[in-house]
């Protein structure tokens, strides 16, 4: 199984040799991976938490810690498709590894895309966010006082 870096890595790659379009395209094509709320959390949903209030689109996530490594349970308002496909990148790349490789994805992840330009400083500043919320939210996670934490 990959690690986090080297799926990261790989997604860079797909990313690197194409035009401003074309990445919006392939996030689209992220995007559409999303995987829906499980139950376990799609009941907890209505409560507001877990919102990324530096994110103008409405965006929450659940990190999580489990026996098979981290997990990301994420929604998405639909009409946000390029947050949605980088939430999508992130699901995909943590999925089942450990926190402590999720805590060195590079804070640079946007520039190595070459998605700041693409899509904008406030955007991308709401991307960086997520990413940031993602960590905190996995370290919490993986602290036993810590186990419900955003």
């Amino acid at each position: 199984m990959s690690s986090v870096a080297q799926r990261i890595d790989s997604i860079v790659e797909d990313f690197s040799d194409l035009e401003g379009r074309e990445k919006l395209e392939l996030l689209l094509e992220f995007a559409a991976r999303l995987p829906a709320l499980p139950p376990h959390i799609a009941s907890r949903r209505a409560s507001g938490d877990h919102r990324v209030h530096e994110c103008q689109t409405p965006v929450y996530l659940w990190p999580e810690v489990t026996a098979e490594g981290a997990k990301l349970h994420a929604e998405v308002a639909p009409e946000a498709p390029t947050v949605m496909g980088f939430v999508a990148i992130l699901t995909e790349a943590v999925d089942g590894r450990p926190v402590d490789e999720v805590l060195s994805v590079r804070d640079d992840l946007l520039d190595r895309m070459g998605l700041t330009q693409v899509l904008g400083i406030l955007r991308a500043r709401g991307l960086r966010a997520i990413l940031g919320h993602v960590k905190r939210g996995l370290l919490a996670a993986s602290t036993p006082t810590g186990k419900d934490s955003p």
